[in-house]
């Protein structure tokens, strides 16, 4: 049977990903699972796939991105026992996941509950598992605290401000005008996106408990600065080097690592999703399952930019890299 799926045919831009036809399915091995994917994203992780700038990703092209995917199990291999064809399962793939049919082991899959939509479900796995593990497990951030993220309006940032309001922390955001309204309906207080120190300041009432920086090189020092006396900064992105705007990750990492060194009362940490399920996968499970029951509760829904066909991949990193997607942005890849 035919199946559809996207290639990365060179590290570069958008036109380096290609559609392709594969004839046959592909088999589980043991203790595998063959799914059908229904949803998959394109994310910012993505583009930087894309271009090879992502350290955790040592794999050369050609492969097939997608970093998660909420799918239905079709097909069991040898020994393969947790699931039945028909489940619905989860998984933070890394790449993969922009294609029809994939075979992953099921010790890493987790169920998506009843009454959860696809698109929903797709929303908690690497957008709101990282403000989540950020904010509970690196962070260890209470009710009464304040954060600042900057990029609030993204995928990340705007299930970040969710779970903040939740938990009764105030959250100030930086981003584009565009995504102020946005920011403010979450329940946090938008920030322009090129606000200088002082601005922040200003804003921030004197500084916040935590700054959370996706954007990494020049906005390190202005998110340190942000912080009130012993607060901390977690780093978890270098977007400013991907899209060129300066910045080196080795030289990124350096710096954190020495700010956490100085005797200025500030801690510095640098969070990667894929690390910390490497370190701790039971930590990754439990808590795609805690905030599938926070999805299930309402107490935080996934903001949804748009959901685009597979077939427009390419348009979708083009919008993801341009940086005015208010949300998530979800690939459709087949139906229910």
């Amino acid at each position: 049977m035919p199946f559809t799926r996207v290639r990365l045919t060179a590290f570069g831009g958008p036109d380096k990903l290609e559609l392709e036809a594969v004839n046959d399915l592909p088999e589980p091995g043991a203790g595998e699972v063959r799914i059908r994917v229904l949803v998959t994203s394109a994310a910012f992780t993505d583009v930087m796939i894309r271009k090879g700038m992502y350290p955790d990703i040592k794999e050369k092209p050609p492969f097939t991105p997608g970093y998660d995917m909420v799918g239905v199990i079709e097909a069991t291999g040898p020994g393969a026992t947790q699931f039945r064809p028909g489940d619905r399962v989860a998984d933070l793939t890394t790449i993969g996941a922009y294609s029809e049919y994939i075979c992953l082991p099921e010790t890493q899959l987790t169920p998506v509950p009843e009454g959860v939509s696809d698109v929903d479900a797709l929303g908690m796995i690497l957008s709101a598992v990282t403000p989540w593990q950020m904010l509970t497990r690196v962070a260890k951030m209470r009710a009464g605290q304040s954060l600042l993220i900057h990029g609030a309006g993204g995928a990340v940032g705007t299930a970040m401000l969710q779970l903040a309001r939740d938990t009764g922390i105030a959250a100030f955001g930086t981003d584009i005008v565009a995504k102020h309204d946005l920011i403010r309906s979450l329940g946090a207080t938008p920030v322009a996106a090129d606000a200088p120190d002082t601005a922040l300041l200003e804003a921030t009432g004197g500084g916040v408990d935590v700054v959370f920086d996706p954007l990494g090189g020049e906005s390190l020092p202005r998110s340190l600065h942000a912080l009130k006396p012993g607060g901390m900064l977690v780093a978890f992105g270098f977007q400013n080097e991907v899209l060129g705007r300066g910045g080196s990750i080795p030289l990124d990492f350096v710096k954190l690592k020495l700010w956490d060194w100085l005797p200025n009362g500030h801690a510095t940490a640098f969070y990667s999703i894929g690390a910390m399920r490497r370190k701790h996968p039971d930590w990754f499970r439990h808590d795609l399952a805690t905030l599938f029951g926070l999805l299930a509760e309402g107490r935080i829904r996934p903001v949804v930019a748009e959901v685009l066909p597979l077939t427009e991949v390419r348009t979708a990193h083009q919008r993801v890299e341009a940086g005015d997607v208010a949300g998530k942005l979800v690939l459709r890849v087949s139906q229910p």
